[in-house]
């Protein structure tokens, strides 16, 4: 089933988010831990790409397992940083025979060795190149896209960061997933701005729940995360407490995705981080709203 025909039905939905494993010793533990989102019946699940394209292989055998195996949709991450066309060419072949029909199109994070080479002669620069060869290599695929409510760490501004976003939606994106994000009004003021750019295709929240202290500084590293007052004396007074920290940033994320239910969004997306626990008790904690409507 394609994404945009899950926006299309009524009523809330959560998605999540899992990577596959690095190395082959850990496979099996990260194929158990997927399968046992999908039993929380998901109205998809996406499966991230290494960087620099290290776990691409694991990416699709981790999403065709799941397509396999349970009834949840699959969308399949793929970046194109430093890779030729020839390799990404293999890698859509790749999603293509495993029956998946969604591909989440990224640029990818440029691995550290790479960050400071001239990147002018390379295939892929930006995320809109990979976008662009997906649709005429005739796949039907429906394609996703990111965007980042607090502005693309590279863009100089919010102005041409929407006008790069609208011309991966021209290209042929057919849904956005932001960034995670710990203030909503950041993402109801993004998503006004993407509208009045003309950006009209479905943009969805991406909710990261914080479950250790740790995970802070690395959030902030990869999205430039705005951390609000509230969340930060969060973090001050149970981050110490491991036990007690997990409750409170999957308590923090509940509130963060109600927020987005009360205020019309319908889909929203949670960076599960392979984390079972994590997404049982937010399916928890929903249940009832989600029944409901």
């Amino acid at each position: 089933m394609k994404i945009t025909d899950i926006f299309e039905k009524e009523g809330y939905s959560l998605s999540f988010e899992v990577f596959p494993p690095k190395t082959d010793t850990v496979f099996e533990s990260v194929k158990a831990a997927t399968e046992k989102i999908a039993e929380l019946s998901p109205s998809f699940m996406s499966v991230t790409y290494g960087a620099g394209g290290g776990t691409s292989r694991y990416t699709v055998e981790i999403a065709e397992n799941l397509r396999k195996k349970t009834n949840v949709p699959v969308l399949a991450h793929l970046t194109c940083v430093s890779s030729t066309r020839e390799t990404v060419k293999r890698q859509i072949e790749a999603i293509k025979n495993a029956g998946i029909d969604n591909i989440m199109a990224l640029r990818g994070d440029l691995p550290p060795q790479l960050e400071n080479t001239d990147r002018s002669k390379w295939d892929y620069r930006y995320a809109v190149d990979l976008i662009r060869d997906i649709v005429s290599g005739g796949g039907d695929f429906c394609i996703g896209g990111a965007c980042y409510p607090e502005i693309h760490p590279e863009s100089p501004n919010q102005h041409e960061d929407l006008t790069h976003l609208r011309e991966k939606v021209e290209a042929g994106c057919s849904f956005l997933t932001t960034q995670m994000f710990f203030d909503n009004n950041l993402f109801y003021n993004f998503l006004y701005k993407a509208r009045e750019a003309g950006i009209k295709v479905p943009i969805i929240p991406g909710i990261m729940p914080i479950t250790n202290a740790n995970q802070v500084d690395r959030a902030i590293k990869l999205s430039g995360s705005f951390m609000p007052q509230r969340f930060k004396s969060l973090v001050d007074s149970f981050g110490g407490m491991p036990e007690a920290m997990k409750q409170a940033g999957i308590a923090y994320a509940t509130d963060q995705i109600i927020d987005l239910f009360a205020n019309g969004i319908k889909n929203v997306h949670v960076y599960s981080m392979n984390k079972p626990e994590v997404a049982q008790s937010i399916c928890r904690n929903l249940s009832e709203i989600i029944r409901k409507a």
